[in-house]
């Protein structure tokens, strides 16, 4: 069994960042940084104890340096950085299944703790077939083109609640009850780190039954920015190698094979 963990920052115990400045970087970054760590420990302990014989551990906040390495289970590969194309370097149709560590609701969802897509300054949304999707969605239909479908997702109600909707039979851990965009009643992170443990270790026999996410193509996409110049040199090219269309100053449209033509 392969497994594949995909770790955000804005989803964890506690974490609820900076009014006006998203996760930010300041304390309540540096502390998102280590319950992230302390939840992917803890799915990949679980993973590990159920008979796993390879967990990928995945940096995917930001530019990708975020987690405390050296935390997580010396039996972890670990990838880390920027500046390699795709999602879920790697991944090949031999993984069981991908968990989703520390996610969050996608932009647009209201009560939903630092809520958005891909980037809260950047896009104001993304449509896939003229629905609104999120990185839960985009994630896990990247994975799926794999025929790799997801076992578990951690995050605040608002997220668990996306995750559920999309994805039948997933085991999940709410970390918090979100109440604004920058504020939470928030479990103990060391009782969810637990609850995460017990609740992936329980998972993994049914793993096998999971059926992927798959968003099939050809796939409409229409992405929104909040500022023209960056959805004017938005370098985008749909199934026919064309640019998308530029509808207006700030949203670009086109027809792609798939999710991973987006990366």
């Amino acid at each position: 069994m392969k497994f594949y963990i995909a770790v955000d920052c804005e989803g964890p115990a506690c974490v609820v960042g900076e009014p006006g400045k998203g996760l930010g970087s300041g304390e309540n970054y540096r502390f998102a940084c280590l319950q992230a760590t302390r939840e992917a420990n803890a799915a990949a302990r679980a993973l590990f104890d159920a008979g796993a014989q390879e967990v990928v551990v995945w940096d995917a906040h930001g530019t990708g340096v975020n987690l405390q390495y050296d935390l997580l289970d010396p039996r972890c590969r670990i990838l880390l950085g920027s500046g390699h194309r795709g999602r879920f370097a790697g991944m090949d149709k031999s993984y069981t299944a991908v968990l989703f560590i520390g996610y969050h609701a996608r932009e647009n969802t209201s009560r939903a703790v630092l809520a958005h897509t891909f980037c809260s300054t950047a896009f104001q949304y993304y449509k896939l077939d003229g629905k609104e999707a999120g990185e839960l969605a985009i994630d896990a239909a990247y994975a799926g083109e794999l025929d790799v479908p997801v076992l578990f997702c951690a995050g605040d109600d608002a997220c668990v609640a996306e995750a559920r909707a999309l994805f039948p039979g997933l085991a999940a851990v709410v970390t918090k009850e979100a109440l604004s965009w920058t504020s939470a009643l928030s479990r103990h992170p060391q009782a969810v780190c637990d609850d995460i443990y017990r609740t992936v270790r329980a998972a993994v026999p049914g793993a096998g039954t999971l059926v992927p996410y798959r968003m099939p193509g050809p796939l409409s996409v229409e992405i929104r920015y909040k500022r023209m110049e960056d959805a004017a040199r938005a370098a985008l090219t749909d199934r026919n190698g064309h640019p998308f269309a530029q509808p207006d100053p700030f949203t670009r449209s086109g027809v792609v094979d798939g999710v991973s033509a987006l990366f």
